[in-house]
């Protein structure tokens, strides 16, 4: 799951969210690097209720789809639990007392879950990470079942269930952390979505914090608003001091790119005093000829592949790393 894979055609990555459903799958080539083979979004209707059985019905037919008609090779794929659908904590390594570690961990947050805390209906992740810390994701059982259930009935084969901290370290490793110096380096990955910002801070490859924060894009239309988001980052940056005594962020790194107007980027990045860079992993991939939009197709709704590079309001950080998983 953590690894980059030698098949130089990846899973396709499903990013799917209650309001929209993004699909991107890549591959590598050693004489052009990365291309991106194919793609797709849609936007959840109105009148779909996200997480009803409506909702999962959409998402069946939906995916089906444009995997079907969307030139995508293969039937691998690996989604992810919604944002919203997924608890994260951070905490010293608990002592596990002859237990193991998962038993041990599940003690600590049981009382904090959004959900009935019952074991067998956790579906737990830990992550040992540097100072002797855990961070651990979690979720409902249920919301698995479902996610599988849309994959099984849509006619493909899931890999693997991933979630977006790893998918968003994925993407920053793959595109934006390849010279020798990042591997060493403490780098705060932002990617601002519709309606909510998630935030990961990470050594490389190694995961050590992720946040998601209530606060997106659309609301994100002034400089207060992007105030307020620098206090919630802001926020982010003492509990990550608490937490690692021994390790400081070096800089921002924008993994939204485009989606979100530059000019928040900039308050942002000025207010909390930091270095910063865009992330636009569309930019950082060749477009494969399949998923090049043509000029007389902009308007029209066919299941295939629509990428256009010009269309800067999609975020495909998520989606982007969940292929590279």
């Amino acid at each position: 799951m953590f690894g980059l894979k030698k098949n130089p055609t990846c899973p396709i990555g499903v990013d799917l969210g209650y309001g929209s459903l993004k699909l991107a799958q890549l591959g590598s080539d050693a004489g052009s690097g990365t291309t991106l083979l194919a793609g797709n979004s849609r936007t959840t209707p109105e009148n779909v209720q996200p997480g009803s059985s409506a909702w999962q019905k959409w998402a069946i037919e939906t995916v089906r789809v444009l995997t079907t008609y969307g030139q995508f090779h293969g039937k691998d794929v690996i989604g992810a639990v919604p944002t919203s659908d997924v608890f994260i904590d951070h905490f010293k390594m608990p002592k596990t007392n002859g237990r193991d570690l998962e038993a041990a961990v599940f003690a600590k947050i049981k009382q904090k879950l959004p959900f009935e805390s019952l074991e067998e209906n956790t579906m737990m992740q830990c992550i040992p990470t540097e100072e002797d810390n855990v961070l651990v994701m979690a979720t409902e059982r249920r919301m698995i079942d479902r996610h599988l259930a849309i994959y099984e009935e849509s006619g493909l084969s899931i890999k693997s269930m991933g979630v977006w901290p790893v998918a968003l370290v994925n993407c920053y490793v793959k595109f934006f952390g390849r010279r020798r110096s990042d591997l060493e380096s403490v780098v705060m990955l932002i990617c601002v979505e519709a309606n909510f910002t998630n935030v990961v801070i990470c050594r490389h490859s190694n995961l050590l914090l992720a946040r998601s924060l209530p606060i997106g894009a659309a609301r994100l239309d002034d400089e207060q608003s992007a105030t307020r988001l620098v206090m919630e980052l802001t926020a982010c940056k003492r509990q990550f001091g608490l937490i690692y005594r021994n390790a400081q962020i070096e800089r921002l790194i924008f993994l939204s790119g485009d989606s979100v107007c530059k000019d928040i980027y900039a308050t942002i990045a000025k207010q909390l005093e930091m270095p910063a860079q865009m992330g636009d992993c569309l930019a950082a991939v060749q477009i494969g000829k399949s998923c090049r939009l043509r000029r007389e197709d902009q308007n029209q709704e066919e299941p295939g592949n629509h990428i256009d590079r010009r269309d800067h309001h999609l975020n495909w950080s998520v989606a982007f790393g969940l292929s590279l998983s």
